[in-house]
């Protein structure tokens, strides 16, 4: 009797709870929790974004006054002028190409490291994160140093007979600064993505009679597709935005989205025309972001 007691008392327990209880639960405790940075994010992101949204489509009145009246001239004088348009596209295939040399230059030190143990995998670890350590103007200004005329590689060119080069105050030198300042965050992106790498499938296709380069394609870059991935994505948005190394090393002969943003803001005040390419600058991360989420579901 008892045991048939306990077992009729159960199912009325638990039909003695109401129905939803722990979804709201849940439910209050992920808003609970979710609260601080959702509201940090609203205040600090999403209402200048807006701001920013409503100021591209304010007239711009001249000498940093704007006007009352809402127009879509900005927009129209962005989207349509040539200028714009090949200032937009050359900004997208710059950065581009410094994210292709960002991402060759910094995949064998990533698999290198990935595959160190011990002191020695510290040791190039802190190598790789110590040039976050300083001030993108400093390493500029190194590279400046590096690439001028009378710098360290076209004194070394003079050396060997051969004709100095011009690297500094052009898209050369833009490329160059930029592709050694994003490595490290490239490193590390991939270093975050090689978890899938498993060295005993390696072992496998070896034992199989793969050839190390086809081990390499076949087994190591499938395999390291989601690092290569989140590697690419953050050098692509912080070359689109970069504006030091563009400003410094360009000499003001390199126009990108970044810098003609600042030259409209400060220099000539139209801050509803910076607006508007700072939403477009913001589109196209968005288009990073959906062409990356994209990637990503086709290789995991």
């Amino acid at each position: 009797m008892s045991a048939a007691a306990a077992a009729t008392t159960q199912p009325e327990s638990a039909a003695g709870e109401r129905p939803g209880s722990g979804m709201a639960s849940t439910v209050a405790l992920a808003t609970l929790l979710l609260g601080p940075i959702i509201a940090v994010n609203g205040l600090a992101f999403l209402m200048p974004v807006f701001n920013l949204l409503l100021l591209s489509f304010r007239e711009s009145l001249g000498g940093s006054t704007i006007g009352e009246a809402y127009t879509l001239a900005n927009w129209s004088s962005t989207l349509f002028d040539s200028y714009y348009i090949e200032l937009i596209v050359q900004s997208i295939l710059t950065s581009l190409m410094i994210t292709a040399l960002t991402l060759v230059a910094s995949y064998p030190i990533a698999l290198y490291l990935h595959r160190s143990k011990g002191r020695w995998r510290t040791f190039l670890l802190v190598l790789v994160i110590s040039p976050l350590l300083t001030s993108a103007v400093v390493r500029t200004y190194g590279w400046i140093a590096i690439l001028a005329d009378d710098g360290l590689i076209n004194n070394m060119l003079k050396a060997f007979g051969v004709e100095a080069m011009r690297l500094i105050f052009n898209k050369v030198g833009v490329v160059i600064g930029l592709t050694e300042i994003l490595m490290p965050y490239m490193i590390l992106a991939l270093l975050a993505g090689f978890g899938r790498l498993d060295p005993r499938v390696e072992e496998a296709a070896e034992t199989l009679g793969a050839s190390p380069w086809k081990v390499f394609w076949r087994i190591v870059v499938p395999l390291t597709m989601p690092g290569v991935a989140l590697g690419c994505l953050l050098s692509f948005v912080l070359a689109v935005s970069s504006f030091i190394t563009p400003k410094l090393l360009g000499g003001g002969r390199v126009f990108l989205l970044a810098t003609e943003i600042y030259d409209q803001a400060i220099v000539t005040l139209n801050w509803p025309l910076a607006a508007t390419l700072s939403m477009i600058v913001l589109v196209i991360f968005g288009a990073a972001l959906v062409l990356y989420s994209r990637l990503l579901r086709a290789v995991i």
